[in-house]
């Protein structure tokens, strides 16, 4: 029987003017740990988003507003002992007690008139609004890479670029608990290119929150580290810094907090992995690319008809060898995740890896040898960890 409360908060709150629902609290860490909900608008009406995390997973679906009802009513009765939903219109608190009893509690803002009268079309353009660097507020970084015009606006074929920025951030700031704001964090940004996203890192950490950072960006190019060092020194951002250099012969650090490496290739993706674990940093983030090594030596006489496919190999080598790199970080202490960072049909390369330290092992060596026995890999993660143990 549904809740009548909570179909009656659902009916104020949740519309275009809903920021998002996050249910938490799980009575069972072993289906779903977190849930958050945000609208959106597919095919010219308004939807909801819900994101589902599942240990290292994370599952997608879309509901209308009859739908999130009952999704709501499920969860909540079977999932979740508490929801926070939040509104351009209040917000809400839902709590769910040890005998199933559910309270839900409103809170109207008191001044709402200008709200009712926002068009639905401002969700469009994956609800700019809720952007963590906004359209309209120039950034200067922003304008000197070409994202964005002096007056904020957003170069129309650079908007893909504006939109990967944002949800970069938006994992920056769901670990934002892990980074001690008392003292200074210290960031390697590996294979760092045009930097884009380096500083966005810092403008966002440093600037917009007020975080201690230090921030180094390593890359082969020596043309895009001068440019970058320039704009560095040209905002005034003392403790951001380029270098040349490569990631595995990288030995300007004794201690990191904190790993990021975008689309480093292939193999180097494993030896700015293998650094960040030796280094014991907090956090993980890793967008890998090109995965040629399994693609490469992966054999499997039984696999044989499905890797005749150069195509079909060539996707799975890539699966598996995220697969496995998120595997070898759980052994060594990592709550990982693996995420979608941008949608698909903006790049092939949509896979981010994000790894907190919690310090707990996971035993699972003898699952990731059985994977590997049964690929004929050995993958230069694998091989980069058993030495950093062994020494």
């Amino acid at each position: 029987m549904a809740n009548e409360k909570l179909t009656n908060m659902l009916d104020e709150l949740a519309n275009e003017h809903l920021k998002q629902i996050v249910l938490s609290n799980p009575m069972d860490r072993k289906t779903l740990s977190k849930v958050r909900i945000r609208p959106a608008l597919l095919k010219g009406g308004l939807m909801f988003h819900a994101e589902e995390q599942s240990g290292t997973q994370a599952f997608h679906k879309n509901l209308d507003l009859d739908q999130l009802k009952e999704y709501m009513q499920e969860r909540m009765e079977h999932d979740f002992r508490q929801a926070q939903v939040e509104s351009g219109l209040g917000s809400a608190s839902v709590l769910v007690g040890k005998r199933g009893t559910m309270t839900v509690k409103i809170r109207r803002n008191a001044e709402t008139a200008g709200l009712s009268s926002e068009p639905l079309t401002a969700l469009q353009h994956n609800r700019q609004k809720r952007y963590i660097l906004r359209e309209g507020i120039p950034v200067p970084f922003l304008k000197e890479l070409g994202v964005m015009s002096a007056d904020g606006k957003i170069i129309r074929a650079k908007y893909d670029k504006f939109r990967q920025i944002n949800r970069f951030l938006e994992f920056i700031e769901d670990i934002l608990p892990a980074l001690d704001q008392s003292r200074e964090t210290r960031i390697i940004d590996f294979g760092c290119g045009k930097s884009y996203l380096t500083f966005a890192m810092y403008y966002y950490l440093h600037e917009l929150k007020g975080y201690p950072v230090r921030i180094t960006g390593l890359d082969l190019k020596k043309d895009v580290i001068s440019r970058c060092s320039r704009l560095a020194e040209s905002y005034g951002y003392e403790n951001l810094e380029f270098l040349h250099g490569d990631i595995a012969d990288y030995h300007g650090a004794d201690q990191v907090d904190m790993v990021v490496t975008l689309h480093a290739c292939d193999t180097a993706t494993d030896y700015a992995l293998a650094k960040a674990v030796g280094w014991g940093a907090k956090v993980i983030l890793s967008v890998p690319c090109c995965q040629h090594e399994l693609n490469r030596t992966m054999e499997n006489p039984l696999m044989k008809p499905v890797f005749q496919y150069g195509i079909i190999k060539e996707r799975m080598a890539a699966l598996y060898t995220d697969a496995l790199r998120a595997q070898i970080l759980e052994s060594q202490g990592y709550r990982t995740q693996i995420l979608e960072f941008i949608d698909m049909e903006h790049t092939p390369k949509n896979i981010l890896i994000r790894a907190v330290r919690d310090g707990k092992k996971k035993d699972n060596v003898k699952e990731i040898r059985a994977v590997m026995g049964f690929l004929g890999v050995e993958p230069v993660l694998w091989k980069l960890i058993l030495d950093q143990c062994s020494t």
